[in-house]
């Protein structure tokens, strides 16, 4: 009985996860097919998932995650559960480079920092989490901007530095050019003595979920933009794999 109730439970999570992870709504042949289930079963799972919330068959007969879902969602921040996954993530970066490394999302048309582990180095930067900082300022919010997920905001740009780009031609197509590298940098334009570099990590759906950057004086560095740039890129698609539900090993 222990055996057959483990099955049901391993069965039911099979239809469950498939219909979560896949890209669009899934039909009951679809279903069958990549759970490798027998149609007898598989109708008797989605009838109980259904039953349950956990999985809602639309009006054609596809299936999406159910209304549980939407619920957690929306009484938890999204952004908790990215920084649960990307803390080992983080440490693997702050290890390799010794600087501020900082994980950002958007909210609206802001970047908040929510998560960051610091430099080991004496002169580091400060801590930066909670903080809102405008999004041109930063290598974290340049992501946002370079890849559509947040807007400039109306009137003048705010000029914290001389070195702060407010033009608003040049500035876009310097978010142009870092999307086309895959990283976004930042010299002396929030503080001066500070720059950073950043990447996007994407989510489930190709979508831009956070940013992770690293950040530190800029004699230090801004001569390791071409170095730190793609180990960014490496740990940030690690990342990604993770919220799409694979390991890196699943991934290679």
């Amino acid at each position: 009985m222990a055996a057959n109730g483990t099955q049901a439970v391993d069965r039911a999570a099979l239809l469950i996860s498939t219909v979560v992870q896949a890209d669009e709504p899934l039909s009951f042949a679809d279903l069958q097919e990549a759970c490798d289930l027998p149609k007898s079963t598989t109708s008797r799972m989605l009838t109980a998932l259904e039953r349950s919330e956990l999985l809602e068959r639309r009006d054609d007969g596809s299936y999406v995650a159910g209304s549980l879902f939407w619920l957690y969602a929306a009484r938890h921040d999204p952004g908790e559960d990215l920084v649960r996954l990307a803390t080992p993530t983080l440490a693997a970066i702050g290890e390799k480079t010794h600087e501020t490394v900082n994980l950002s999302v958007a909210r609206a048309d802001r970047v908040l920092q929510v998560a960051q582990v610091d430099s080991r180095f004496i002169l580091g930067s400060r801590d930066w989490t909670q903080i809102d900082v405008p999004a041109h300022c930063s290598s974290l919010g340049k992501v946002f901007l370079a890849w559509d997920v947040v807007s400039l905001p109306d009137g003048p740009l705010d000029r914290p530095t001389d070195s702060t780009v407010c033009d608003r031609a040049v500035l876009r197509a310097e978010l142009a050019r870092s999307r086309r590298r895959g990283w976004a940098t930042t010299v002396d334009e929030l503080e001066v003595g500070l720059s950073g570099i950043a990447v996007p990590v994407f989510g489930p759906r190709g979508q831009v979920v956070g940013a992770v950057g690293v950040s530190g004086p800029t004699p230090r560095v801004q001569v390791r933009f071409d170095e730190v740039g793609p180990l960014l890129r490496e740990h940030a698609a690690e990342l990604t794999e993770l919220l799409r539900g694979k390991t890196p090993e699943e991934a290679a």
